[in-house]
């Protein structure tokens, strides 16, 4: 779950993830249930955010959904990184997957996106202490701010915990999203099978 905290410090809306994962070491769909909030955008003192979370961030649904809500900004919080016996075959495509999935949602959606990921080394342990997975999960940190044009503006290390402090310049927003009229250029009348699970192509 995200808390929106406006500036003034009071709680604009709360946002439950909506896509739960099952993938190694993220066996959350035993212990959550999708999310009931929805996509959302808040008008907050600086900006319209959204903040979508972790798994949200693959899936381009719930970028085109709050931004149409007129979302400027969008959060990712995130936790991701390497299973490190497959580092060194995948990791670099993988890294390079989870950044460009979310650039372009910054691309398609003419918005700024700040991903936050964490850091470190992580070796979980079951109830009796022993480790579930010797090798654990390298988070690959280096989290990133992308432009309206999915330009990286900003990235952080590898490993150290810091902060990023980025000017956001809203204008670009607005240039964006009128040089580029991806939203303005929908064909919504023709996407009526989005919401089913499989579409019979014949």
């Amino acid at each position: 779950m995200s808390s929106i905290i406006d500036a003034d410090g009071h709680i604009a809306g709360i946002y439950r993830k909506m896509h739960i994962p099952d993938d190694p070491l993220f066996y959350e769909k035993f212990y959550f249930t999708p999310g009931d909030t929805g996509f959302r955008a808040w008008k907050t003192q600086r900006a319209t955010i959204g903040a979508l979370v972790c798994w949200d961030q693959w899936f381009p649904e719930g970028a085109r959904l709050t931004a149409l809500q007129g979302a400027e900004i969008l959060f990712y919080p995130t936790a991701i990184g390497w299973h490190p016996s497959e580092k060194a075959e995948y990791g670099e495509r993988q890294h390079d997957s989870w950044e460009v999935i979310q650039r372009s949602h910054a691309v398609a959606n003419g918005c700024y996106v700040c991903v936050a990921n964490r850091i470190g080394h992580e070796r979980v342990a079951g109830l009796d202490g022993t480790p579930v997975n010797a090798d654990g999960i390298q988070f690959w940190g280096q989290s990133f701010v992308a432009g309206p044009d999915g330009h990286v503006e900003a990235r952080a290390s590898v490993d150290r915990e810091e902060v990023l402090v980025v000017a956001c310049d809203l204008a670009r927003v607005e240039f964006s999203r009128t040089h580029w009229p991806f939203l303005r250029d929908r064909r919504i009348d023709a996407y009526g099978d989005l919401t089913k699970r499989f579409v019979d192509g014949r």
